[in-house]
């Protein structure tokens, strides 16, 4: 039994071998004969050889450790898309560092330099929100997959929920519950998730044979105020029976109002929002009907594609949609 930690090297020597062969043995990888193979098992097994991680990193090339660069100060949106990710990294015995830039072109650089110098393997760019943002890629140095907040050049591989799919979703759970005048309220206009939701809901009340409560669409902010303002306006001006609001925290503005005002819910108006929340969607009364953004599964497809990429395998660029899941509650 050899004294300290073996190495890689010791084992090769032994049976005078190099360390390559050595590693490729121990991995399961390789063309090797089985008569080679087995003299390296037996040598590692004889010296006490316990395989490292460092060992691993040398033998491979590689760090073994991606970084995820986000936007994300609460990590709302962030948590979720590393628990994803995780999933697929997990299996590869692949760490994760991550780097909150707060929206600040200077700080995010200076986390660029960190994350290169800690020579990690890929980096996966994330965000808060499904407005495109400039691409970094050329200053990575490395593979990488942006996910939620897709890259402004096509040539990037990005990863987002499918906004608009999501919403037509909502539009054909609430016809599907026997509504028929469905307001649609938002958040403000130059957001993408704004214009993609309500792309989506408008085609799928037209395909539904719906109408559109109110002849427009209602733009605000992503707030519980504009939710409860939304909702006075539409009682003060035409009759509905329900509402997709493209975010929770205005669903539970709307149901708030519905409430004051003596309307109930889901009886007379069903309601569902966006995102999933469970702090806002558990606690609203009565609990919020959701599309899910899926964002785990985000996270999951956008660690796979890193993975492919940090092999060598040429991915396409473009924006890949992850399909959203609606989650029924007592508000619709």
């Amino acid at each position: 039994m050899a004294h300290g930690r073996v190495t890689l090297a010791q084992v090769a020597e032994s049976i005078g071998v190099s360390v390559g062969t050595v590693s490729k043995a121990l991995n399961g990888r390789g063309q090797l004969s089985d008569e080679t193979r087995r003299r390296v098992l037996d040598a590692a097994t004889e010296l006490g050889f316990e395989p490292s991680h460092d060992a691993r990193a040398q033998a491979e090339g590689r760090s073994f450790i991606v970084g995820v660069l986000s936007t994300d100060t609460y990590g709302r949106f962030t948590i979720p898309i590393l628990t994803g990710a995780e999933d697929t990294f997990g299996a590869g015995e692949i760490s994760m560092l991550l780097a909150e830039s707060r929206d600040d072109p200077i700080r995010e650089r200076h986390y660029i330099q960190t994350l290169r110098s800690r020579n990690v393997d890929g980096i996966i760019v994330a965000g808060r929100s499904s407005d495109t943002r400039a691409s970094i890629t050329s200053l990575l140095g490395v593979p990488a997959v942006y996910a939620l907040s897709p890259s402004e050049d096509p040539a990037d591989a990005s990863v987002v929920p499918d906004d608009a799919g999501g919403a037509a979703r909502a539009i054909e759970h609430l016809v599907g519950t026997g509504r028929r005048r469905i307001a649609v309220v938002v958040g403000p206009r130059r957001h993408t998730a704004s214009n993609h939701r309500v792309e989506g809901a408008t085609r799928a009340l037209r395909e539904l044979g719906a109408e559109l409560a109110g002849g427009e669409v209602l733009y605000g902010e992503w707030t519980e105020r504009w939710g409860y303002e939304a909702a006075r306006r539409l009682l003060e001006t035409t009759t509905f029976d329900g509402v997709f609001c493209a975010n929770d925290q205005i669903a539970r503005g709307v149901l708030e109002c519905l409430r004051e005002s003596g309307v109930a819910a889901p009886d007379a108006v069903g309601v569902v929002g966006v995102d999933n929340w469970d702090v806002i969607v558990e606690a609203a009364r009565p609990s919020i009907t959701s599309v899910d953004l899926n964002l785990r599964a985000v996270g999951r497809r956008a660690a796979e594609l890193l993975v492919r990429m940090i092999g060598g395998e040429t991915v396409p660029g473009g924006v890949e949609l992850v399909d959203c899941i609606l989650v029924p509650r007592l508000s619709t």
